[in-house]
């Protein structure tokens, strides 16, 4: 600045030099010799006035450049200030992630940040410069309320305002905003701009909401609930700081009696001390734990409870409790005490019966077959008599019959008392070529109508003796309850699908009532028909050979229409 001063006032001289020399030489050529002597004194006047003006000019252009100097230096640094604001103002900014707004009140221009963008997702030519983009945006919901506690803020002229709203995003959902406002004002008290910091709050607000919702289970579950804290210096498990009301109810002790004890305290003489000292290694570990032991209610009575302890911790990974869920299951453990015995009775039960079973079975063979021999001998005995000849055939075919109802029975008892039973692969075809040779009689007797859809090569590992026992029975009894006023017909059908073999065997016989009989249609000794050499042994023998394989029977059956078996049996 100091040489630019220089330079104009040195400039200045020498322009004004030359201008005087130009302007006395004039003088002296118009005038010749007369004005010598004075123009030279003028022209020296001149040169000092010129260097005079110049020192001055210089003076001033110098004071001013001073001057100008320290206004540059003071603009420079409130510069340098506003930068420094400005850079930590989006430094706060992104920092607290907060949307900042600037309302200029009177003109109602708006400005946000670009925490609108960022935060709420909308774009530059998205975004509006009024307050009324600002309303339009809050939650329709929200925005009486909170429009009319911003207005009432502006009239009391206080200069700190807050609420908390649902602002809309760029996608159309919305999320919950803290708004803190701060409002300037001119001299005369009248409010002229108003600035804002809007702060997503949507997670704490969900976090509220799921601790509430929380807190509104704890309290009203029908389990008990008992938090501990952490420590462990004095008692193994820790003391408890909180029991809902369901723990009162089940144990009979108020909250103010049990906080700061250890739930050692219900404990007594029947309590299972191992489940205690397993408890007390897992909470030594922080880790889940499940105990089931007898427990004791405030007025002495015992109960069976079931009880976790779940280790709780902070949002730094901290253990901070221990949340504890409780619940009587006095009356299930009774009940299981109930059905142990009762299995225990029933498999003594069952073994007598089986035991029953053989000795009846051993014991009647001998009279049988005696009596039997001795039926036949009377064969070749000629006998006159007809009302005794009919005695004896009765007597033979009832000896017959109690014979092979002791067969069945024995082979009831073999397939019950027969867990593992041998397997094979077998093709499902030759099973029915096998069973249609039993029964070639009947089949070229009654001439029914059979329709065969069996897979071709379908094989499936299973008993070979119970599956032709199985089939062989549905088949008979397809045929021997036939409708006499239609031709029989039966559709066998056999496939394949999910690894599973499916058999149907399906007639259009007398059928069976099931509304009445469905409970019934696989008892022991259950028959529907009158019939005379029915004994309601077939279906009970089925059934129990198809479990006792792994499989599965399901039936269908409408009167006068027929009757449908379908068996289930994985392939493998």
């Amino acid at each position: 600045m100091k040489s630019k001063s220089n330079i104009i006032s040195f400039v200045f001289i020498i322009t004004a030099l030359f201008l005087a020399v130009m302007f006395h030489l004039a003088i002296k050529r118009n005038y010749g010799n007369d004005f010598e002597n004075f123009n030279s004194l003028h022209f020296l006047l001149d040169v000092f006035l010129i260097l005079g003006a110049g020192l001055l000019i210089r003076f001033v252009i110098a004071r001013n450049d001073k001057r100008n100097i320290n206004i540059l230096k003071q603009l420079q640094t409130i510069n340098t200030e506003i930068k420094d604001s400005n850079e930590r103002y989006d430094i706060v900014a992104k920092a607290t992630s907060d949307t900042i707004w600037d309302w200029k009140i009177q003109t109602d221009e708006f400005v946000w940040n670009k925490g609108i963008y960022g935060v709420f997702g909308y774009k530059k030519s998205d975004v509006g410069n009024t307050s009324n983009w600002w309303f339009d945006r809050i939650h329709p919901e929200d925005s009486v309320k909170m429009s009319i506690k911003l207005y009432s803020f502006l009239e009391q002229k206080t200069e700190r305002w807050q609420d908390e709203y649902r602002f809309k995003c760029a996608d159309g959902t919305y999320k919950y905003v803290f708004d803190r406002g701060f409002l300037l004002k001119d001299s005369e008290g009248k409010a002229v701009r108003m600035i804002g910091a809007i702060q997503d709050v949507t997670k704490q607000k969900e976090e509220e909401q799921r601790l509430k919702l929380l807190e509104t289970v704890i309290t009203q579950t029908k389990d008990a609930v008992v938090i501990t804290d952490t420590d462990i210096s004095t008692n193994s498990i820790p003391n408890i700081i909180f029991v809902n009301e369901a723990f009162t109810k089940m144990t009979g002790y108020e909250r103010n009696e049990v906080v700061g004890k250890s739930p050692a305290m219900f404990a007594g003489p029947k309590s299972d001390t191992t489940e205690f000292i397993r408890l007390a290694e897992a909470i030594k570990k922080y880790k889940e734990c499940f105990i089931e032991t007898i427990s004791y209610k405030k007025n002495g009575e015992e109960y069976w409870v079931n009880f976790s302890m779940i280790p709780v911790t902070n949002k730094e990974g901290e253990h901070s409790h221990w949340i504890s869920i409780q619940r009587d299951v006095t009356t299930e453990k009774n009940q299981e005490r109930e059905r142990e015995q009762l299995i225990q009775e029933l498999t003594r039960n069952n073994k007598d019966l089986k035991q029953f079973s053989y000795i009846t079975s051993h014991n009647f063979r001998a009279p049988l077959s005696n009596l039997t021999g001795l039926l036949n001998l009377l064969d070749d005995v000629p006998i006159e008599n007809e009302e005794l000849q009919e005695i004896l055939n009765g007597f033979k075919r009832s000896t017959h019959l109690l014979n092979e109802t002791i067969d069945d029975l024995v082979k009831v008892v073999i397939i019950k008392d027969n867990p593992s039973i041998q397997k094979e692969a077998v093709l499902v075809e030759e099973i029915f070529e096998n069973v249609f040779f039993q029964l070639n009689n009947q089949i070229t007797l009654l001439k029914p109508n059979i329709k065969i859809n069996i897979e071709e090569g379908l094989r499936i590992t299973i008993n070979k003796a119970y599956l032709e026992s199985i089939v062989l029975n549905l088949l008979s009894n397809a045929l021997k309850y036939r409708s006499l006023s239609k031709t029989p017909k039966v559709s066998i059908k056999a496939f394949e699908k999910n690894n599973l073999i499916t058999l149907t065997v399906k007639d259009n016989g007398i059928g069976i009532d099931l509304n009445k009989n469905s409970d019934k249609i696989f008892g022991l000794y259950q028959r529907f028909h009158n019939y005379p050499d029915s004994k309601g042994l077939g279906l009970y023998l089925v059934k129990s050979q198809v479990e006792a394989m792994g499989g599965t029977i399901e039936v269908e059956s409408h009167v006068n229409v027929g009757t449908q078996f379908t068996l289930t049996f994985k392939k493998e």
